[in-house]
């Protein structure tokens, strides 16, 4: 496995040793003794699977006062996968960071607590996998607004299939006014 860092701090790329051959492929996603030795010292608690159709834009999620670190691969597809930074007083605060990852790529992203995070499908389906540092919490659950102009996130696709939820998101100023105000780094 080789990790990258990104212009963010704490996310990083994960590129797994894939193994292939004319009968298919294999690759380790997860084993803890060889994260922890790339410093991935997270417990993960909690497993998510999301399927979706090309177009679907599905975030900025992130959770306050119970934040979640996640581990995100693709199963099935391709995706860009999209970070916020959310920590005040950051270098980097209100800063994004972009990736495309797919199943043919073998690639992984992970996203520490702080971050927001969403993606939005490029292939005609994906099936994206995600690990948790925190149990999902309903009265934790933000989303910051996807198409923010503050942000400027330049996602991939035009017209984007979003949820009543995410199109209800907050802008980052909006967010600043109260729950990122108690978030720490």
């Amino acid at each position: 496995m080789k990790v990258s860092g990104t212009e963010l701090p704490g996310v990083r790329i994960i590129d797994v040793d894939y193994h292939g051959d004319g009968r298919g492929g294999f690759a380790e996603l997860w084993r803890k003794d060889s994260y922890e030795e790339q410093g991935f010292g997270q417990a993960f608690v909690q497993d998510n699977l999301s399927y979706s159709r090309q177009g679907v834009l599905r975030g900025l999620h992130f959770q306050s006062p119970h934040p979640q670190a996640k581990l995100v691969s693709v199963l099935g597809g391709e995706i860009f996968d999209v970070v916020v930074d959310l920590h005040k007083g950051s270098k980097t605060y209100g800063k994004w960071f972009g990736i495309s990852l797919s199943a043919k790529d073998h690639r992984q992203l992970f996203v520490p607590e702080g971050f927001a995070h969403g993606f939005q499908v490029r292939s005609s389906e994906a099936l994206v996998h995600y690990k948790c540092t925190a149990f999902y919490d309903r009265s934790s659950e933000h989303t910051l607004l996807w198409n923010d102009e503050t942000l400027d996130i330049r996602w991939p696709l035009s017209a984007p299939i979003i949820s009543e939820k995410d199109q209800k998101g907050k802008t980052l100023r909006a967010l600043e006014e109260s729950v990122l105000a108690a978030m720490k780094r």
